[in-house]
């Protein structure tokens, strides 16, 4: 599993011009399933971002959670994160997880995050999306899960 978090002050994603989720202060989290993730492996997922220290303190230092900030997460599912760009100009995705597989473990992350008291808001799973976000710092981390760890 690959998530890739941004730090933002907002951001939204619609679908069909309508706004499915947004969140203030907080993280937007795009998460891509690989074919052998598990639900271990979204556990993990979810509590680093959950844990992660990426926001200011009164110095300026990344020394608060989400959590210490109030802050909410908006979750995006992208199975374009897991391109395989090795071979060619085109790009493989033979390495992510079936639709429904994913589905099941994006759903995962989000409610192992409300179970943190995070709140949380979801793009459309399999909808064509339009995320925008204003980035915080830029602040922008990339977290791996394999075999139910953080790699």
């Amino acid at each position: 599993m690959r998530a890739v978090v941004q730090r933002v002050s907002r951001a939204e994603v619609a679908v069909g011009g309508d706004v499915v989720g947004e969140i203030g202060t907080g993280l937007l989290v795009l998460v891509g399933v690989a074919a052998p993730d598990t639900d271990a492996d979204a556990r993990a997922v979810a509590a680093k971002i959950g844990g992660m220290r990426i926001f200011s303190d009164e110095e300026g230092k990344m020394n608060r959670s989400l959590g210490e900030v109030a802050g909410g997460v908006l979750l995006v599912s992208q199975f374009t994160l897991l391109a395989d760009t090795g071979r060619g100009r085109r790009p493989s995705f033979t390495g992510a997880a079936a639709p429904a597989v994913a589905e099941v473990l994006v759903r995962l992350v989000a409610d192992e995050l409300r179970r943190a008291g995070i709140p949380v808001a979801t793009g459309s799973f399999g909808a064509n999306m339009q995320v925008t976000l204003v980035n915080d710092g830029p602040v922008t981390i990339i977290v791996e899960a394999a075999g139910g760890r953080v790699l």
